[in-house]
């Protein structure tokens, strides 16, 4: 009789873990690279608060968009542009009531720190007449995200276009697999200009702004923020989505150069 009530107690203690409702899991975040830096911060702040810590997958918006649309095991999605959070909304792999374009940024054009690249801008701004051609020299290229699928680079596209450029630049592009990865080829002086987002451009101290891209050059930059279908039901989940548009995390968006949208 001991010998089974000793085995009874030791099969409950191995299945207790197995078992443990998921809402007591951090959630699983899957957001755009340029969210990285005030991503991790947030979630130290959530864990200090006696939650689950989350745990987070960075990389661009479209890569992230195909691998839930794959079944990876996503609880939030974070996307640097409304374009990849609506074709998970059209697959119904979001629930669409959570969405919310919560943040904002801006374009710029940067330069290695130490290089002497100087732009005459306009009100602040790069001017319509800008030759990037010219700045780049004879072999030079501008690093950013790829068009064809990374927002940032789709943004850079509607920028030079806007400029009446791209022709002329779409041949010199280093397209990047994210904003980060365009970030570090002029960090480390591999191209000598880039189009990234102001935040990003701040967290680096390789590269220096060298002008920012007016508003009516591009689309908005936003960034919807959505609980995706399979965590529907996730109390966590749910609850970590409210911190990260709430108030309780707008100054860390700020601190981090991001604008609010409210």
């Amino acid at each position: 009789m001991r010998r089974c009530i000793l085995a009874a107690v030791v099969t409950a203690l191995l299945v207790v873990p197995a078992t443990a409702p998921r809402a007591q899991q951090g959630a699983t975040v899957f957001a755009a690279a340029s969210l990285s830096d005030a991503l991790r911060v947030l979630g130290q702040d959530w864990a200090a608060r006696g939650n689950p810590g989350p745990r987070f997958s960075f990389a661009s918006s479209s890569a992230l968009a195909r691998q839930i649309e794959q079944g990876a095991p996503a609880d939030l999605f974070v996307s640097a542009d409304e374009a990849w959070a609506s074709y998970l909304q059209e697959r119904n792999l979001l629930v669409n009531a959570t969405r919310t374009s919560l943040l904002g940024n801006s374009l710029v054009l940067v330069a290695p720190a130490d290089a002497a690249t100087t732009i005459t801008l306009s009100r602040g701004t790069l001017a319509r007449g800008t030759d990037l051609v010219a700045l780049l020299g004879p072999a030079g290229r501008i690093a950013t995200g790829d068009p064809a699928h990374v927002p940032v680079g789709r943004y850079a596209r509607a920028a030079l276009t806007w400029m009446g450029q791209w022709e002329a630049i779409a041949p010199r592009l280093a397209r990047a697999d994210n904003v980060r990865a365009a970030l570090l080829l002029v960090a480390r002086g591999e191209a000598p200009l880039g189009i990234v987002y102001a935040t990003d451009a701040a967290a680096s101290a390789g590269v220096r702004i060298v002008g920012t891209f007016p508003a009516e050059s591009h689309d908005a930059i936003t960034y919807p923020f959505a609980l995706t279908r399979r965590a529907e039901g996730n109390a966590e989940a749910r609850a970590y989505l409210a911190f990260l548009t709430g108030p309780e995390a707008a100054a860390t968006w700020l601190r981090f150069g991001f604008t609010l949208a409210r």
